[in-house]
Formats: C-alpha cells, sequence, structure tokens
C-alpha cells in the first residue's frame, strides 16, 4: 500500500495541511485537505472515502472536492462514516445553505456523492480493501481504522486520546506494516488533551505501551501553533519506531 500523506496536521497554516491521508491514489481517509493538497485529476481516481469524524479539519474539502469534479466524474464519490457523521454533513454542510446539496447534483441518479453509514467494528469490503472501523476515545462516534490488503495491514487512529480496542485488535493483525496516531498538543497543555481526547507527547509514551511491539508508528496531527515544542517532545519519548508527520504531501510504501 502506498499511502500519501496529503495533510497532517490538526490545523492549518501557510505551512500546514488539515488532514487527509490517500491510499494507492483512490482510497481517502478523511477530507481535511484532500481539494488542495492534489491536481483535479488525481481527485477524479478516488472512489471511496473514509471519514473519521465530522470535526471540521477532516471533512472541510468535501465541499470543494465536489465543486472540483462537479460532472467530470462518471461514479460518485461513496463516502463511508458513522450515521451521526452522515447526519452532521447533511444537516450542516450539503444542506443547500452553507453549500450545494452534492447527493443531488447533476442529478438524484447521477449524484457527486453518495453517503453509506457503517458501525463500529462492521467489516467494509470496498474493492480490494478490507476496512475495519473501531471507535476510539474521541467526540461524536470517532472511528479509527484497521485496512487490510494484499494481506498486510495498517492502523490508523485518526483523532483520539488514550484508547484501548483498536489495540486489542490491531494485535491480531499478524502482518501489521504501520501504524498512524496523533498528538495534537503539547505536555503543559494536557488538561486541555483530556478534556478533547487528543494525545500529548506524555500520553503517547504510555499508549505506546498498548501498541503491537515493533511496528513503526507515524505521528501525525500536531498542531501547527505548537510544532516546534511537539518535535522536542515527541523526541525526547526516544523511541526509534517514531516517525513524525510534520510536512505535509510525504509518501510511504508498505
Amino acid at each position: 500500500m502506498l499511502v500519501r500523506i496529503i495533510g497532517c496536521h490538526g490545523g492549518v497554516s501557510p505551512k500546514a495541511k488539515a488532514t487527509s491521508y490517500l491510499i494507492d491514489g483512490k482510497l481517502l481517509i478523511d477530507a481535511g485537505s484532500v481539494a488542495e493538497g492534489i491536481i483535479i485529476d488525481e481527485q477524479l481516481l478516488i472512489d471511496n472515502i473514509l471519514i473519521s469524524h465530522a470535526h471540521l479539519d477532516h471533512i472541510k474539502d468535501l465541499a470543494f472536492l465536489c465543486d472540483n469534479c462537479f460532472g467530470l466524474k462518471n461514479t460518485p464519490f461513496e463516502v463511508y462514516a458513522h450515521a451521526e457523521v452522515i447526519n452532521a454533513l447533511r444537516t450542516h454542510l450539503m444542506n443547500d445553505q452553507l453549500w450545494p446539496d452534492f447527493t443531488k447534483l447533476p442529478s438524484l441518479t447521477r449524484p457527486t456523492i453518495r453517503f453509506h453509514n457503517f458501525q463500529s467494528e462492521e467489516v467494509l469490503q470496498l474493492g480490494d480493501y478490507k476496512i475495519l472501523p473501531v471507535e476510539v476515545n474521541h467526540p461524536g462516534h470517532s472511528m479509527g481504522f484497521i485496512i487490510e490488503h494484499g494481506k498486510q495491514f495498517l492502523v490508523f487512529t485518526q483523532d483520539t486520546g488514550p484508547t484501548d480496542r483498536i489495540w486489542e485488535l490491531a494485535k491480531q493483525c499478524d502482518t501489521l506494516k504501520g501504524i498512524f496516531t496523533e498528538v495534537s498538543f503539547p505536555n503543559h497543555l494536557q488538561n486541555v488533551a483530556n478534556i478533547s481526547q487528543h494525545h500529548t507527547p506524555h500520553s503517547l509514551r504510555e499508549e505506546i505501551k498498548k501498541m503491537p511491539e515493533s511496528v513503526p508508528i507515524f505521528v501525525g496531527h500536531l498542531k501547527p501553533n505548537y510544532q516546534t515544542q511537539l518535535y522536542t517532545e515527541i523526541e525526547a519519548i526516544a523511541c526509534d519506531r517514531l516517525v513524525i508527520l510534520g510536512s505535509d504531501d510525504r509518501s510511504y510504501l508498505f
């Protein structure tokens, strides 16, 4: 699997794009920066989109992705999320007020985007990919994803604080090749991280103890305003498995 990190940050600034991970050019995990991060010809190649939760930095570019590809794509973007996330997208984003409802444009029979709901730990088979959504510790029925392709596995926790179930399931994956997780706030903001259900380097140090051993850990979702401090504190964990995702548009082959 080729994982392209279109955007890896927990916020936006001129040098930081919000969360969007693209697998093999056709399976997108979250849509925080996909429209601004890749060219339209590449956007048109995306088939399926997994949305972890409805926070703006994970969904905002669904609006512009649809706008960019309107009338150009023969099949709709198939979007998979928890029912409450889909309800939020329909009610607050594609509602013909804030943004056009692309589930019925160009027409009801040929929409630009189509929504599908799933439950935690309900397996999705999307082409050659088997996806297991797993609820994690973050507001709004937030999901991580265990993705299998060609008998290899990757884990994406997306936004979460300390959690357990996804690590229990990940330990059952004998050919797990990589873990993508998050650190959002520096250690002095541990209380903010606790309230918002995110990680600090301190809580990540403890979380690593739950993870499958000997697997590379890619740490993203750094808040741009704290990135320099986060680099220092993550490096202080002194774990040679950690790779800090501090710059956008990087790719990793598994």
